[in-house]
C-alpha cells in the first residue's frame, strides 16, 4: 500500500505522524485483497479543540473512507483505521454470505457476529418544497438530513448538514 498523508487548516504532519499512519494502515493488510495495490490518502486537519483524520483508500471492491474527530491526532488516526477495519470486515463477511464462499480476507480467529437489520420502516408523504423551506424543516425537525420533493423539478432530493456545517443536497434523477 502506498500511502500519502497531507495536513490541512494549518496543520503538518510530522514525520512521526506520517510513520503512525502508515504503520497503523498496516492492519489493513491481512484483510484487504489488493492491499498492495491500494494507493491510502490520509488528511490531518487541526481545529481549536479537536483534530480530525480523513481516510479515502480506493479498493478494487469498494471505496474505503473514515473520517474521526478525536482531541489528539494518534487518537483520531487510531479511530480511522479502527472504522476501515470494521467496513472491511463487514464488505468481506456480506460477499462470504451472498456467494456462499469463502471471503476475500484471510481467515481469522471467529468473532462474534452482529449482522445488521432493518428495525424500523418510515414511510413519507413528500409535499413540494424548495430548498430553503427544506432546510428549514431539517432545522425544526433537530435533523441532521431531510427528504423532501423539489417544487421546481418535482424529483425526491436529499438536503444534509456537512460536516463543516454547510448544506448539501443530493439530487435524484430517474432512469
Amino acid at each position: 500500500m502506498k500511502v500519502e498523508v497531507v495536513g490541512k487548516n494549518g496543520f503538518a504532519p510530522s514525520d512521526a505522524n506520517k510513520d503512525y499512519a502508515v504503520k497503523k494502515l498496516a492492519k489493513l493488510e491481512g484483510i484487504l485483497s489488493d492491499y498492495d495495490n491500494v494507493n491510502a490518502r490520509v488528511v490531518c486537519k487541526v481545529y481549536k479543540s479537536f483534530h480530525k483524520v480523513e481516510v479515502t483508500i480506493p479498493s478494487k471492491d469498494i471505496i474505503l473512507r473514515a473520517e474521526v474527530q478525536q482531541p489528539d491526532i494518534y487518537a483520531a488516526i487510531d479511530g480511522a483505521i479502527d472504522k476501515l477495519v470494521t467496513q472491511i470486515k463487514r464488505r468481506n463477511d456480506k460477499v462470504k454470505d451472498k456467494l456462499g464462499k469463502k471471503s476475500i480476507r484471510n481467515m481469522e480467529a471467529p468473532e462474534e457476529a452482529n449482522p445488521q437489520k432493518i428495525t424500523r420502516e418510515k414511510h413519507l408523504d413528500l409535499e413540494p418544497m424548495t430548498k430553503e423551506e427544506a432546510i428549514d424543516q431539517m432545522e425544526a425537525l433537530g435533523h441532521d438530513f431531510f427528504v423532501y420533493l423539489d417544487k421546481e423539478t418535482r424529483r425526491t432530493n436529499v438536503i444534509y448538514v456537512r460536516a463543516d456545517g454547510d448544506y448539501a443536497v443530493i439530487e435524484t434523477e430517474t432512469k
